[in-house]
């Protein structure tokens, strides 16, 4: 279904989107959010490898094997000279002990020239934002011109430690000088010593998994378990439908060593309201509402993006697809709202960008639970959330449904937490290009209570 809007010259789509809709698409004129004295700087260009699930074709890997990929994927796409790039910043969050900074590791493994200083940064699932912003503050400085920045998560293998006590034995044991003092120290070994300790997707300051907060904050706004599985279900069914009409072109392809070459995401699998009733709760047991159907699932994945000032980058040749505008970090009580951080951030972005709401054509938010997405969108189109938090109103579901992660998002394409930014900038990239919009939002929450949203605005076609 379209609905032509004549004061905005704009084809606009409803939830299901045709692979056709470029050929008619007119880009709206609105006023440019370039602002004097201020350098405008640029995504040249995003590329991912196919978010898979974990324990499938990735298992075998590494991750600077992953984030390798994506570095020689943007390299082929763009052509861009390996010692033309000034910097490379990594997000990532379960970090491999063996390659710590793992940016550094993967461009030297992608071929980038060895004078290219490259760090790596971890902010929860807004790890890779956080890159990408740091990457526009280094152009914004004068300090670069051209910076990559991406992210990476390897959930196939995360670190598992031995107990605190049995690492404290074995690092005497280390510094033992006698025979005598060894076998002290091994005889003190008990069989609870040897319990591994295992990673978990918990907050430290409240020893909560994320599940549990997605729940509760799903119950403080009245959202049901109906609503969140017909979300899910509409997220699986616009992933496979942009999938089947190629329009996920930020992936690349990728010959896994010893495997297959894998061009897809594997987590994309609609399913029936029906099938999806009969799963039960996976934290809050027995009425709770998040299921295993309408949450993320853990996922192995990299991402680069290619961030330029516009001089440079049209200097180089390139024409860019997107301006990246305005953007703020929200934090935020990491028990009772732990999963707010759109919430925040949306009207912080908007006030200073200078926009409204309606003002924005592309919506892509991070789905880390369907019950989250839903509280949010809910906490927007609340009157005395919105006067409470923002001192205004701001509305959420009645704003941006028609045009909210139409492609899908990661409760169906995956969520590598900490490549998951790149993602969704890109993809707004890619649908003002496809739409014919102007402005796009990005609003992702992460654990610790924080946030991230920036505007991006579509470049000249």
């Amino acid at each position: 279904v379209l609905f032509i809007y004549s004061s905005g010259q704009k084809l606009c789509k409803t939830i299901f989107p045709s692979s056709q809709l470029s050929e008619s698409v007119i880009t709206k004129s609105k006023k440019t959010l370039a602002r004097p004295g201020v350098k405008n700087i640029v995504l040249v260009e995003g590329v991912r490898t196919p978010f898979l699930l974990s324990g499938t074709t990735y298992a075998d890997l590494m991750p600077h094997d992953l984030a390798r990929a994506a570095l020689q994927g943007l390299l082929h796409k763009t052509g861009i000279p390996k010692d033309a790039v000034d910097y490379i910043i990594y997000g990532t969050v379960i970090q491999e002990v063996k390659t710590s900074n793992v940016a550094r590791e993967a461009a030297l493994g992608a071929g980038f020239s060895d004078k290219i200083p490259a760090h790596t940064v971890t902010m929860a699932c807004i790890s890779s934002n956080q890159a990408m912003t740091s990457a526009v503050g280094l152009i914004a400085a004068g300090q670069c011109d051209a910076v990559v920045a991406g992210g990476v998560e390897f959930m196939s293998d995360v670190p598992i430690r031995h107990s605190r006590k049995m690492r404290k034995t074995m690092l005497s044991l280390n510094r033992a000088k006698t025979l005598g003092q060894r076998l002290s120290l091994i005889g003190s070994i008990r069989l609870a010593h040897l319990s591994p300790e295992l990673p978990a997707v918990a907050e430290f300051s409240t020893a909560e998994t994320m599940g549990h907060s997605a729940d509760r904050l799903a119950a403080a706004f009245g959202v049901s378990r109906v609503e969140q599985d017909e979300f899910a279900l509409r997220s699986h069914t616009l992933a496979k439908k942009a999938q089947d009409n190629g329009l996920l072109q930020d992936v690349i392809s990728f010959k896994v060593p010893n495997r297959d070459i894998v061009s897809k995401d594997n987590g994309i699998r609609p399913s029936s309201m029906e099938q999806m009733a009969k799963l039960k709760p996976a934290f809050i047991k027995p009425h709770g509402t998040v299921t295993a159907a309408n949450s993320s699932f853990l996922t192995d994945g990299a991402s680069a993006v290619l961030i330029m000032s516009e001089e440079k980058a049209l200097a180089m040749g390139y024409k860019p697809k997107a301006y990246l505008r305005d953007f703020v970090y929200v934090s935020q009580d990491p028990k009772d709202q732990l999963l707010l951080g759109p919430t925040y951030g949306t009207p912080k972005v908007l006030e200073r960008a200078g926009l409204s709401m309606s003002d924005i054509d592309v919506f892509e938010f991070h789905e880390a639970f369907a019950g989250q997405i839903m509280a949010n969108l809910k906490a927007m189109d609340s009157d005395w959330f919105a006067a409470d938090v923002h001192g205004k109103e701001i509305k959420g579901k009645d704003s941006c449904w028609s045009k909210f992660n139409l492609w899908g998002g990661s409760l169906s394409l995956g969520h590598p937490f900490g490549a998951t930014g790149c993602r969704l900038v890109t993809t707004v990239a890619h649908r003002l290009q496809k739409e014919g919009g102007q402005y796009g939002l990005v609003a992702a929450c992460a654990a610790g209570g924080q946030g991230h949203a920036m505007v991006i605005e579509a470049y000249p076609q």
